[in-house]
């Protein structure tokens, strides 16, 4: 159980590093101030632009990384290692660093699927992909992803650990997504690509 508090501190810690408010902090800014208020990769592409979006991502995807190899290099067990996802993922979403008000968790959550089983996080960018495409929502096609990913797991690799933890960062991402749930229900989510008015 000690183990497994660390995992999860360790990732929690590394996760709460939230790019999106670094980057408007250096610009004498923040980001929550701005657009969907949400401090991610999204709404840094919508505010600042393209370069500083690919940068937050890249940058929020390699803490998620970091933070999985890490616990890898020390413990044997994919329960250290879905810990430790865990923990990014919510430093991501709730960083202590920053009086718990972050971002989503989609690129850390992406960045741990990768590192943890390659094959599910392609699953889960596949859905993005297509639903991007065809709606222009980000909101819809990230909350797609995540159930994708946790349908993926359980064909893939059964109900183990590695399910479970797929299915707590899914029900983290549609919860994080609330308000967009009611503006795609509104018909008044903001579509990619497309100025906010």
């Amino acid at each position: 159980m000690a183990k497994l508090f660390l995992c999860l501190v360790l990732g929690y810690l590394i996760g709460s590093l939230n790019f999106a408010i670094i980057y408007s902090k250096l610009r004498k800014d923040d980001i929550r101030n701005h657009g969907s208020k949400n401090a991610g990769a999204t709404n840094v592409l919508r505010t600042y632009g393209k370069i500083p979006a690919l940068i937050v991502f890249l940058l929020d995807i390699l803490k998620g990384v970091i933070a999985v190899l890490i616990v890898r290099s020390v413990f044997n067990g994919e329960i250290y290692e879905c810990t430790a996802a865990l923990g990014a993922v919510l430093g991501h979403n709730f960083p202590v660093y920053y009086k718990f008000s972050g971002g989503k968790g989609v690129s850390t959550s992406f960045a741990v699927l990768c590192v943890l089983h390659y094959e599910v996080a392609l699953v889960a960018l596949l859905v993005f992909i297509i639903t991007v495409l065809i709606s222009r929502y980000v909101s819809l096609s990230s909350i797609l992803a995540s159930v994708g990913a946790v349908i993926a797991s359980v064909v893939l690799y059964d109900f183990g650990v590695f399910f479970y933890f797929t299915l707590i960062i899914a029900v983290l991402c549609i919860i994080r997504h609330h308000a967009n749930i009611s503006r795609l229900l509104n018909g008044t989510e903001n579509k990619l690509g497309k100025k906010k008015e």
